[in-house]
């Protein structure tokens, strides 16, 4: 837990110190006019940064407000600027968390329901592209979204299983989340032009013959697996890390060590 909390707590501080954005966010998101939600947060959490001495108060003050507005607007959203509420309740949750140190504060807990309704909210307006269950290649802009929506998810995940552990509660794996594809490699998230992504996701299909990695690939085998399917279970496994980058490493990591994969 001490490796998802440090983890995490650098998401928080990325955005906080302005020196970047947590892996969970596509920077083209930020080109379309519906992300305001994420651009106000982006702005907003500066004030976080080298806070004077008693200004914590006033501080998480300022940022429960915003939470609770994004909570407030979130049946006028579209798509993306639903998307982009997610990830800022997320940010603005972790920074309190993490930067603020409310960690016993009573809103805190609140904020975790009203981000679990968010994310409900926003995996209703689907967590695939249509694309991707034939399989063939999806518009970039709507591979964005739903890749985005799936990392935010499960950061999201993990956050709750922090704070529930520091609680002292169990945590449980997400069962609900099976079936997801775990967060694609590096390239492609990173990827800048539409030719060099659409490149990319060819090698990709190629790579693996329309069959995405899943999430639960990284959970404990199966009982039921016989021995050439265990097999297949560890190459996939190995062939989705060739090219991660830091949400996917985390994952592997966390799972590795929880579930010894």
């Amino acid at each position: 837990m001490a490796f998802i909390r440090k983890t995490l707590n650098s998401y928080s501080s990325v955005v906080v110190r302005s020196r970047g954005i947590p892996p969970f966010i596509h920077p083209l998101q930020m080109t379309v006019k519906s992300a305001s939600p994420l651009a106000t947060c982006l702005s907003l959490a500066r004030i976080c940064d080298n806070l004077l001495p008693g200004s914590n108060e006033a501080v998480a003050g300022v940022l429960t407000r915003e939470m609770q507005y994004l909570y407030m607007q979130r049946a006028t959203y579209d798509d993306m600027a639903l998307l982009c509420a997610f990830q800022a309740y997320l940010i603005y949750s972790m920074i309190l968390f993490f930067q603020l140190e409310r960690a016993t504060d009573s809103f805190l807990r609140q904020a975790v329901i009203a981000l679990q309704e968010l994310a409900c909210s926003t995996s209703r307006q689907g967590l695939l592209c249509l694309a991707e269950t034939l399989p063939a290649r999806p518009k970039w802009e709507a591979w964005i979204v739903t890749e985005a929506k799936r990392r935010t998810l499960f950061t999201m995940y993990l956050f709750d299983g922090v704070l529930s552990a520091q609680d002292g509660l169990p945590v449980y794996l997400g069962t609900e989340l099976r079936g997801l594809p775990a967060p694609m490699n590096r390239t492609l998230w990173q990827a800048r032009t539409r030719h060099d992504w659409e490149n990319l996701y060819n090698l990709h299909l190629d790579d693996w013959g329309g069959e995405n990695f899943c999430i639960d690939e990284l959970w404990p085998v199966s009982e039921g697996f016989d021995d050439d399917k265990v097999v297949e279970n560890r190459k996939r496994t190995d062939r989705w890390m060739e090219n991660l980058d830091e949400l996917g490493t985390m994952l592997y990591a966390v799972t590795s060590s929880t579930h010894g994969h």
